[in-house]
């Protein structure tokens, strides 16, 4: 993994166009936003109004850090990921919940501002029903049960290099996916360990031989349904995605997506290709251990994230971060759109 510093930032990378940034806030910043943040009720109620709130209050951020996340959410050019420090937290926090949440105790919404405020400056929070029931909101939470699943319930195995992907009746999972995740943490684990990782497919493509890249940019792979798909819907049986190429698009502005559930080369030399990624997004990730007050932007395609071992142990004070799957514009997948709500999808 890329070298960090004692606070968890990345080193430089040495890429030509840099792959991770760092946008801290002001402490008077953060106290003037915690302050309007305490006083809103869950945003869950009313998600519309609730969003148009938060987009109030994060205008009022100072230019220059305004203009980095937006510039973040609107090149192409820009990092993959970016670390968000010193955000305001919740003045008292509950127990994390044993069944990956949402928790029933909190009773204040400071982290779901925070969370929600971030994401719509990147684009529309959306939900997928087979992904945390439909919730906006994501609970990442170990949960006892799915320890050592390729899932957001597991710690006890290295979750490995993925985006988050759909099923879709199309045949591709790449295409209604999220554009962004925004994760932010509002307890970090027990030993405060737990890193995530960041592999950008720039850094990926420079590093790799030219004929694994080759190789990789054909369409000689099927990707596997989401665990919570797979397990929910399909009774544990896989459920493949036609042939894709896993990385593709510009040469020098490269797309990659990669399941966390499996990916089933068709070819011994796609396969070999596939492992050959995996290690290569190993040496060249950016890696972060998440703090309470802390949250990573990560565009869901630009570069892929993974997730490292740690212990749970269930006892009220895990690891509990939470998730928003982010669209630049909700247009482009409403055949996917439920009847009951304009944000989740099937």
């Amino acid at each position: 993994m890329t070298a960090t510093t004692d606070h968890g930032v990345p080193a430089p990378a040495g890429a030509a166009t840099p792959t991770f940034s760092e946008i801290a806030l002001p402490d008077a910043v953060r106290d003037a936003l915690g302050e309007q943040l305490r006083g809103l009720p869950d945003p869950n109620v009313d998600i519309d109004r609730s969003s148009a709130r938060l987009l109030q209050i994060f205008a009022t951020l100072p230019t220059e850090l305004l203009q980095q996340v937006l510039d973040f959410g609107r090149h192409i050019d820009t990092p993959g990921v970016s670390l968000v420090s010193n955000l305001p937290v919740d003045p008292v926090m509950p127990d994390t919940p044993s069944d990956g949440g949402p928790s029933a105790e909190k009773r204040s919404f400071v982290a779901e501002g925070v969370l929600l405020g971030l994401s719509g400056l990147l684009g529309e929070p959306m939900g997928v029903l087979t992904e945390k029931a439909g919730q906006l909101i994501h609970d990442v939470i170990p949960v006892a049960g799915g320890s050592r699943t390729q899932t957001n319930q597991g710690s006890e195995v290295f979750l490995n290099f993925h985006s988050d992907i759909m099923h879709d009746v199309i045949g591709r999972y790449d295409v209604a996916n999220p554009d962004f995740l925004v994760l932010s943490c509002l307890r970090a684990d027990h030993e405060g360990v737990a890193g995530t990782y960041y592999a950008d497919a720039r850094d990926v493509s420079a590093a790799l031989p030219p004929e694994i890249l080759e190789t990789l940019r054909s369409p000689l792979f099927r990707l596997n349904a989401p665990g919570s798909y797979v397990r929910d819907v399909a009774g544990g049986l896989d459920v493949l995605s036609e042939p894709v190429p896993l990385i593709s698009g510009h040469t020098d502005y490269p797309e990659i997506a990669i399941s966390a559930n499996g990916v089933h080369p068709l070819t011994s030399g796609a396969r070999a290709a596939m492992n050959t990624l995996q290690t290569v997004c190993g040496e060249v990730a950016h890696s972060v251990r998440l703090r309470p007050g802390q949250a990573l932007l990560i565009n869901n395609r630009k570069g892929v994230h993974a997730r490292s071992t740690f212990a749970a142990r269930y006892d009220g004070r895990d690891r509990w971060l939470q998730r928003t799957y982010v669209r630049r514009s909700l247009w482009n997948v409403r055949y996917r759109v439920t009847e009951d709500n304009r944000r989740v999808h099937y």
